[in-house]
């Protein structure tokens, strides 16, 4: 399903569902108050990834690029999905990663071999900044190093086509937002000169009912996890004050956030 926003076409593309145990939530407020959100999902929880196709004048660009074939074969779905919306590779002109995890990077490489083979890549700059600093490693937890890899594997296989962006504008109509917490340099991107302005908030959210009731509910994932909290409420806030629109790689379909109780709910438009 395609949908119009400005200057840009859009098509969803789902690149898999990820499954875990709920023993990764976290919650600020202690045991009780996770236990709280464990019982509410039960032993496993299942999360959509996204990656997204904007079609403009310009040419195409992506919005992440999924697993590839690392993470299993419930993921790495993306590539099909592109093809059943009649995208090759090639003709993708850029790529805006929200960040550096394995699931929004590691769909850009083919082993040791570029998947797009003439995309621009543009990272968040404090995200390559980090992940691009190998002295940094060993303040991260073993666990939560998978960017250093990513990053270094970006450098050697996409050289001379990779672009940092900083907060702003950084392609018509296109605006990143930095999102800190989830990793350091986590962003979304703000498109508008539509009627309804739509931010892609790439990790805010993995559990779209959950953690728009509770933003402080977490992940293990995030490298800080306070300061995701912050840049959650934040910008569910943002969202319901400005009337945005809101897709996330881990939530389904476009929603608008409207503001419920002591949190928020996430109403679907699509």
């Amino acid at each position: 399903m395609t949908h119009r926003f400005g200057r840009y076409e859009l098509t969803p593309l789902v690149d898999g569902v990820f499954s875990t145990s709920s023993e990764v939530l976290i919650h600020p407020a202690g045991e009780s108050a996770r236990a709280a959100a464990i019982a509410k999902v039960g032993p496993k929880i299942s999360i959509v990834v996204n990656c997204f196709a904007l079609a403009g004048e310009d040419g195409l660009t992506l919005i992440d690029a999924g697993t590839g074939p690392s993470w299993g074969e419930a993921l790495g779905h993306a590539p099909a999905a592109m093809a059943k919306a009649g995208i090759a590779p090639e003709a993708v002109k850029r790529i805006l990663l929200t960040h550096l995890h394995g699931d929004h990077a590691l769909g850009l490489f083919d082993g040791d071999k570029p998947v797009f083979a003439n995309a621009e890549i543009v990272v968040p700059a404090s995200d390559f900044a980090f992940f691009g600093d190998e002295a940094k490693r060993e303040t991260v937890p073993e666990n939560k190093r998978g960017g250093f890899a990513i990053t270094a594997t970006l450098k050697r296989l996409y050289a001379g086509r990779i672009r940092t962006a900083a907060p702003g504008e950084v392609m018509p109509d296109i605006s990143l937002i930095p999102l800190p917490g989830h990793t350091y340099g986590h962003s979304g991107y703000l498109l508008e000169g539509g009627a309804q302005p739509l931010l892609f908030w790439g990790d805010a959210l993995h559990l779209a009912g959950l953690q728009s009731a509770d933003p402080d509910l977490g992940l293990a994932y995030d490298l800080d996890s306070a300061l995701a909290i912050h840049s959650r409420r934040g910008v569910l806030e943002r969202a319901a004050n400005e009337g945005w629109l809101v897709a996330g790689s881990h939530v389904e379909g476009i929603s608008r956030v409207e503001r419920s109780g002591q949190g928020y709910r996430l109403a679907r438009t699509d």
